[in-house]
């Protein structure tokens, strides 16, 4: 393993997600094992064109494998899309001494470490981070599993006032262009419906399902509904028509939001967090620039970024089986 890089940056950008923090800290902890130096970048790309920079050693990134969100902050930055603006962040990164850059986040934070890496043949390593799920190259990203148990939680809760009171429930959740987190919530709280971007239903068919749940016996039901679902405008306007259409129904609505993204990250996403951090250092040690850390057959695998970014992540056909035989 070479050792000629001496300093390694790592900050995160885009949309936050649980698990972050598990990944500074294990880049900054495989950092000094390998008795390299590490800089934590504040605010994503924003932080590099500014400088600010923080110093990570293995002892002041303890207490935060189990928390939420963040330490580094997170920003989308308008100036990174610029080359003055990656011109400023590369200059910022050889004044502090840094060598690569090690890059947590989704697509969007790929596509301009890529651009950047390019540009100024700066080495950098990407760490999916992200509760979507919707990277290709992994299995899981960061974030997934934590915002999956976050979810069946509130589901289970809306359940107990649903059959008090004889109610539909639409819960949304987050997944504009994938139905992972949908899917996979649906069958894990046991939901008479589901409806993701991939699979249109439509609404006779919807109408469908329900009359057969209550047909069946069920006073009750919930529906999880993807963000990107194609059937409606949004979930409001399927509220309004199961309304006009099937009046015995007490429906209501129930957006999840943002509280997906926060709360203590799963023993999945930490251990998860841990190994791509220790992937993501030593890659760079061994000179491999370019690439995405994923897991795949649980094994840490690389992928290169063009194909991370431009691949799709494809939504799971035996689930989806698994789901209709269980609505039944």
């Amino acid at each position: 393993m070479s050792k000629s890089i001496k300093k390694i940056a790592v900050l995160t950008s885009g949309g936050d997600a649980p698990g972050m923090n598990a990944a500074i800290r294990s880049v900054a902890r495989t950092c000094a094992y390998h008795k390299i130096e590490c800089i934590g970048v504040y605010r994503g790309y924003d932080g590099i064109i500014e400088g600010d920079f923080k110093q990570l050693t293995a002892r002041n990134v303890k207490g935060i494998i189990n928390k939420g969100g963040t330490v580094l902050k997170s920003a989308r930055s308008q100036e990174f899309r610029t080359i003055e603006g990656r011109r400023k962040a590369h200059e910022n990164l050889i004044k502090d001494g840094a060598e690569a850059l090690v890059v947590i986040g989704g697509d969007g934070t790929f596509t301009g470490a890529l651009i950047f890496s390019q540009e100024f043949n700066f080495p950098v390593i990407g760490i999916p981070g992200t509760i979507d799920n919707d990277i290709f190259g992994t299995t899981h990203t960061i974030g997934y599993d934590t915002a999956l148990n976050t979810v069946v939680d509130a589901i289970d809760k809306i359940r107990d006032t649903a059959s008090s009171h004889n109610r539909l429930f639409f819960i949304e959740v987050m997944g504009r262009d994938v139905g992972h987190i949908a899917l996979n919530v649906s069958v894990g709280a046991g939901a008479e419906e589901v409806l993701i971007p991939e699979e249109n239903l439509g609404l006779d068919r919807l109408l469908e399902s329900l009359n057969r749940s209550r047909a069946s016996g069920k006073s009750s039901s919930i529906v999880v509904v993807a963000e990107g679902d194609k059937i409606g405008k949004n979930v409001f306007e399927l509220k309004d028509y199961v309304d006009e259409h099937m009046s015995h129904y007490d429906v209501r609505v129930s957006v999840l939001g943002h509280m997906q993204r926060g709360g203590s990250p799963s023993c999945f996403d930490r251990v998860l967090a841990s190994r791509m951090g220790v992937k993501a250092v030593e890659s760079i040690l061994e000179g491999k620039t370019g690439y995405m850390v994923g897991l795949l057959n649980n094994l840490m695998e690389l992928t290169p970024l063009e194909k991370a970014i431009k691949g799709e992540s494809k939504i799971n056909l035996e689930l989806l089986r698994v789901s209709e035989i269980m609505t039944t």
